[in-house]
């Protein structure tokens, strides 16, 4: 990652006007308006010839739904910049966790491919070497959202994107455990009372409650995070 330079974020989709869609308001829709990052959205539509300009075909071997076509797509993916690293949006690809974006994030840009229908003809992944990554084990119509949840994961992570970077520290999944409560006025609301140690003003004992707290969350809602945890120790 370079200081200061500007993050460029390049996104292939047949549907443009999803963009900048929630990347364009708050946080990271100032930081567009700074140009702390740029958005370049490529419709792959404008890759298709014909009349109907069609993007997808019925599937080689039979099966439902239609498979988006190498031509097209590949014509679209050629108008990147040389050397974009560039990432397809599928179910089956590598799990995005916070480690894969901090990796994602030192690169000063990205390219995000964004399936529908059945998919991806197979082809396109091997001839230009994508990687392909998942944002969970679940199914979307496409791959907009998910290229959005993974910018503005990489965003935040960028210099100058953040207010207070010290703040990254203490978020989930750093060190592999999940953020302890977080609590603010007023002191009791619906008789629920704001734990006494965080009103004590001694700094190291609301550090060692935090902590043991975040152990206990990762123990009981994540297992496989605390079984990192303890590998590590």
């Amino acid at each position: 990652m370079t200081p200061n330079t500007c993050f460029n974020a390049h996104v292939l989709t047949l549907f443009p006007e999803m963009f900048p869609g929630t990347l364009g308001i708050a946080l990271a829709g100032k930081a567009l308006e700074k140009k702390i990052w740029s958005l370049n959205t490529i419709n792959i539509r404008d890759f298709a010839t014909g009349v109907h300009k069609s993007v997808d075909d019925t599937p080689y071997g039979g099966g439902a739904g239609m498979v988006m076509r190498p031509d097209v797509v590949g014509r679209a993916i050629e108008t990147l910049p040389e050397n974009t690293p560039l990432y397809y949006l599928s179910p089956r690809g590598q799990p995005l966790t916070q480690k894969k974006v901090k990796e994602l994030a030192k690169n000063d840009s990205i390219g995000l491919l964004c399936g529908r229908y059945e998919g991806l003809d197979e082809r396109v992944l091997k001839h230009y070497n994508i990687t392909e990554i998942s944002i969970g084990d679940y199914v979307l119509s496409g791959g907009e959202v998910a290229a959005q949840v993974i910018l503005d994961a990489i965003l935040r992570l960028r210099e100058g994107f953040m207010g207070d970077q010290t703040s990254l520290n203490q978020e989930s999944f750093e060190n592999n455990l999940l953020e302890y409560p977080q609590y603010t006025r007023p002191n009791v609301w619906k008789n629920l009372s704001v734990p006494e140690i965080l009103l004590s003003g001694h700094h190291e004992k609301i550090e060692q409650w935090r902590q043991k707290c975040s152990e206990e969350l990762t123990k009981e809602r994540r297992p496989d995070l605390w079984a990192k945890t303890t590998e590590i120790k």
